[in-house]
């Protein structure tokens, strides 16, 4: 176990006046066969975010062979640093303690009467989450100038704001939650001790911040309920919005028109489309969509051979069975709903599993009804995205259970996740919403969704950092 006794405060080794900390970086890198590195940058909003400021230090994890390689070597870009954590340390704070004990208790998934198992092999795990919050709060402590700004993100990293105040308590340090947060009976699931170890870690900020009210007044429950309040830390919301600028320019370059030519040709003339795009992850409710897309067959027959659901189903978290089971679960239904009502002339469902982001614009900019029905979410960008770049507009069946209700709900076709028949009778409601409406929603949506682009999402959560 990592000692709950602070070490002296090291000696800045920057002037960094801005850091962000996340497990995964701006960069990563692949080893070639012949020993090559090669770059490749990512995106997302945090991405886009951080653009806004360029005097940063970006402190992340070596997330693979590539990247440790890349660090061993010295190889590395102006003003990211990355960690080279023990590889089996990083596998259970990771997969074992962050995705499959965090992620499944504040997205409310387990299936309570059998999981979760809080044993021995939990404990060991557990030691190694410590150690890997340890190793980033120390490398913030030694990179982080005289005063400066902290923004430490998500729940891989909820120990860091304690351990590094500690370390440094001089910073201004922020925690965002880019996750839901669990009501406080269900984060009772948790051990009474790790449950006040998360809170007090995170309440080790000066400011902790959620992207929905919903979720901060969970997690002021929470405290309230364990700790007796939140202490001097001040709690925040920053709804992240869509880049519309980003979106409009990217979703009509070359390769996304060429995608949109071959989807046309797999859709067929004439027909709508019902279009989602998701990760393959638990919580994104694939299977129940599918479900609620067969049942709109069955009740309203009308339908057979005039729509089409466009899903793209892209795999995420692989190295863990339970997701690489609800992959395969995913094709098997899609599999089944085509044999069962697919024509020589119709495919009702155009599956895709490969990662395309180009071909993601391209459904977007087809999309006549947009389907986001997750269990939980703790924004949901792709909500957002799909007014903004869609061609003719579209109609949006939502999850209320998604943190994207609280700004697009007023202008959604609301659904319970759970409900399949009331979700089949939303995508009617959808397929049939006349053209003028479905242009003022559409319209309104947009204006919605890129209310806090994620830029401005970035600056206003480090102003509101340096305000006393």
């Amino acid at each position: 176990m990592v000692s709950e006794h602070a070490a002296p405060a090291p000696a800045p080794a920057s002037t960094a006046q801005v850091l962000v900390a996340s497990n995964r970086g701006p960069v990563s890198y692949t080893l070639g066969e012949d020993g090559t590195l090669d770059a490749k940058r990512g995106g997302g909003g945090l991405v886009s975010g951080l653009s806004a400021v360029d005097d940063k230090l970006w402190v992340c994890a070596a997330l693979g062979d590539g990247d440790r390689e890349a660090v061993r070597r010295g190889v590395g870009e102006a003003g990211v640093r990355m960690l080279d954590i023990d590889a089996g340390v990083h596998a259970d704070a990771y997969n074992g303690i962050a995705n499959s004990v965090l992620w499944f208790v504040h997205h409310l998934l387990y299936q309570t009467p059998v999981e979760p198992v809080f044993d021995a092999e939990f404990r060991r795990q557990w030691a190694s989450y410590e150690t890997y919050n340890r190793a980033f709060a120390e490398a913030l402590a030694e990179e982080a100038g005289p005063g400066a700004s902290v923004l430490v993100q998500d729940y891989h990293l909820a120990l860091v704001p304690g351990m590094l105040r500690e370390l440094r308590p001089d910073l201004r340090i922020g925690h965002f939650s880019h996750t839901p947060w669990a009501p406080v009976d269900y984060f009772r699931l948790l051990p009474d001790d790790i449950a006040e170890q998360l809170l007090r870690g995170i309440l080790g900020a000066d400011r902790a911040a959620f992207l929905t009210r919903r979720w901060a007044d969970a997690f002021i429950g929470c405290c309230t309920e364990i700790l007796g309040g939140t202490g001097r830390t001040r709690i925040g919301v920053h709804g992240l919005g869509a880049d519309a600028d980003f979106l409009r320019r990217r979703s009509h370059e070359a390769d996304v028109d060429e995608r949109m030519a071959a989807l046309r040709e797999q859709v067929g003339e004439g027909r709508k489309t019902i279009v989602r795009v998701d990760r393959t992850e638990l919580s994104k409710n694939i299977v129940r969509g599918l479900h609620a897309y067969r049942a709109l067959l069955d009740a309203h027959p009308e339908w057979r051979e005039r729509v089409v659901h466009i899903a793209f189903a892209y795999p995420s978290r692989q190295d863990l069975a339970v997701y690489r089971d609800y992959t395969a679960a995913v094709q098997t239904l899609a599999t089944e709903i085509n044999g069962a009502y697919g024509t020589e002339s119709w495919t009702p469902v155009v599956l895709h599993v490969k990662d395309d982001f180009a071909r993601s614009l391209a459904a977007y900019r087809l999309a006549d009804v947009a389907l986001v029905n997750p269990i939980r979410d703790g924004m949901n960008l792709v909500a957002k995205e799909v007014p903004v770049v869609s061609d003719h507009g579209c109609a949006l069946v939502l999850s209320r259970e998604a943190g994207a209700y609280e700004e697009l709900g007023e202008d959604a076709i609301v659904v319970n996740p759970y409900d399949v028949t009331g979700t089949a009778e939303a995508l009617h409601e959808a397929l049939t919403m006349s053209g003028d409406e479905r242009s003022g929603r559409t319209k309104r949506l947009a204006e919605a969704a890129t209310a806090l682009p994620p830029q401005q999402w970035f600056l206003d959560q480090l102003e509101a950092l340096r305000q006393e």
